[in-house]
């Protein structure tokens, strides 16, 4: 059997830099708080809860003091540094730049004195941890829509600026854009492309590589909205595409009559997960 590990796959350079900050940080201390999983796959975050880094919820992080916590690269929103400097707690913020950017410019729209009566609009997976991070930067007025299905939530008599979350497809965004425009009866509507490109450069890249084989793994953890919106492309490609968080999810009978199989991954997915399912498929083929 034929067994391909997409090249292209694995983190991103967000998750990159803030797995070496945690890392960094744990050998001058035995432990490291991280605000939220530190990515989306449990591989990794019991990965690194064996080296000291133990994950905590808002809840937990609000009650805490003179500690230090670590930002994912997600973001986070403003009430989350005020804590932090009011109970004198070091935060080592490890905000992904392009995070970092889009919520200054979401803030920028919302306080704006040019920008009256516009309503900040994001589109995103409700409750993901950057678009929470979002619309802190708007007082919690931000509404977001995960879709055209949700667009009876704004008021088209109001001005519209439009923004993505980073890890959104640009095709769903450009129908919601598309939609916001016929709708608005040529009021203003400012779209803000705000994808960011080494999530959106992935897609055409993963359907070539999901086309070339009889099977694909898609490897990611279910927590994952890139890894969700990338598999559902492969499946689009590749009807027998499966998605699997560990090798405990994998079914030999799969692999009847199959000459060739392609693993792939999320942002989210560790390089050396897709290792270890190559090495099992390996060992299925041998046996």
């Amino acid at each position: 059997m034929k067994i391909e590990i997409d090249k292209k796959s694995g983190f991103c350079f967000g998750v990159v830099e803030a797995i070496r900050r945690a890392e960094e940080a744990l050998d001058e201390q035995e432990r490291l708080y991280c605000l939220g999983d530190i990515v989306h796959n449990n591989t990794e975050v019991e990965r690194l809860s064996q080296k000291g880094l133990v994950t905590i919820s808002h809840e937990q992080f609000f009650t805490m003091k003179e500690t230090t916590v670590l930002l994912r690269a997600h973001g986070e929103p403003p009430e989350v540094y005020q804590h932090a400097l009011d109970n004198n707690i070091k935060l080592i913020d490890a905000t992904c730049p392009v995070v970092l950017k889009l919520q200054q410019r979401i803030r920028e729209s919302h306080y704006s004195t040019e920008r009256v009566n516009n309503q900040v609009i994001i589109y995103g997976k409700k409750g993901h941890a950057e678009v929470n991070g979002l619309v802190g930067q708007t007082e919690g007025k931000a509404i977001v829509v995960e879709g055209v299905e949700d667009i009876d939530k704004i008021d088209f008599n109001r001005p519209i600026e439009l923004y993505s979350q980073t890890t959104k497809g640009l095709d769903g965004f450009h129908i919601l854009a598309d939609e916001l425009h016929l709708r608005s009866q040529n009021r203003p509507v400012k779209v803000h492309d705000t994808i960011c490109r080494q999530v959106a450069n992935r897609i055409p890249g993963i359907k070539d590589f999901a086309a070339k084989y009889d099977i694909i793994l898609f490897v990611s953890g279910v927590k994952s909205s890139n890894g969700k919106m990338l598999y559902d492309i492969c499946r689009s490609v590749n009807p027998n595409s499966k998605f699997i968080s560990t090798t405990e999810d994998i079914d030999p009978e799969w692999f009847n009559n199959i000459q060739s199989a392609g693993i792939c991954g999320a942002t989210s997915t560790p390089k050396h997960l897709l290792e270890s399912v190559a090495t099992f498929v390996e060992q299925l083929a041998k046996n």
